[in-house]
């Protein structure tokens, strides 16, 4: 039988303008019609429009520091074994926020792969680039998990690590049946936060081997009061992690932040 006949380029190329017109793709976070060189899910426009974090910012946390602050107000929420956190952009205005929301809300899975090349190029101090051993996703509520079919934390955390070139566990943290999820965080006080995801995580005996001593890098779409990641990195700690670091694509503003991006 005669190998098939190769299509020449100019036909293919033919073809996948016919189908680019007849079927263009929008950006899955503003619909905006994506434009002939631009890659990826979303436009350029909404990836510029993020608002970044600006500097000075703290070396531990990652916020915006005011100019000669020594004391960080947002490094009070962490406790001691949180070595480091990093953020890509401000939630709640700019791009960010709709570029979170096309993948969470609206099924856009493949809008974690432009987040994560964004995660993986973030600065760390040197330690943790030099230590990170493992990046591990906040596990989603049962009942999340089966409404949105997938876990947007998982998605990044897959993503950052391969970038990294460290592996990625999506078992290392459960969520507990003692755990509470009666209320939304995002409609709870900081304090009430910290109360309502205690106790809702732990980490599997059968990881426990591969946890002790590392440190671990725990990936979230957002962080607010950090309660959530909190709780996740008592549960690594419980289980024999050293030292943990987080890494959130958006943050949300602190009531002392007067920086704009």
């Amino acid at each position: 039988m005669s190998a098939p006949a190769r299509v020449p380029a100019s036909l293919t190329r033919a073809w996948e303008a016919a189908v680019a017109f007849a079927f263009p793709l929008a950006c899955a976070a503003c619909e905006r019609l994506l434009a002939a060189h631009e890659s990826g899910l979303v436009c350029g426009a909404c990836w510029n429009d993020c608002r970044r974090l600006p500097a000075p910012q703290c070396d531990r946390c990652g916020h915006p520091q005011p100019p000669g602050v020594t004391t960080c107000q947002w490094c009070a929420h962490l406790p001691p074994y949180v070595r480091a956190v990093r953020s890509w952009c401000w939630m709640g205005e700019g791009g960010g926020g709709r570029i979170v929301h096309a993948l969470k809300y609206r099924g856009w899975h493949g809008v974690a792969e432009g987040m994560a090349e964004r995660l993986a190029r973030l600065d760390w101090p040197p330690d943790v680039r030099r230590e990170r051993a493992l990046v591990v996703p906040v596990p989603l509520a049962p009942d999340r998990l089966r409404a949105r079919g997938f876990n947007q934390a998982e998605a990044l955390a897959v993503s950052v690590a391969a970038r990294w070139g460290i592996p990625a566990r999506a078992d290392v943290i459960q969520r507990t049946r003692g755990g509470t999820r009666a209320e939304s965080q995002t409609r709870l006080t900081p304090t009430d936060r910290a109360g309502n995801v205690k106790g809702c995580f732990v980490s599997p005996d059968f990881v426990r081997a591969e946890l002790r001593g590392a440190h671990v890098i725990v990936v979230d779409d957002v962080v607010t009061t950090a309660a959530t990641l909190n709780a996740c990195a008592e549960a690594l700690v419980a289980a024999g992690v050293r030292i943990v670091s987080y890494v959130t694509f958006g943050r949300a503003r602190a009531i002392r932040d007067r920086f704009a991006s």
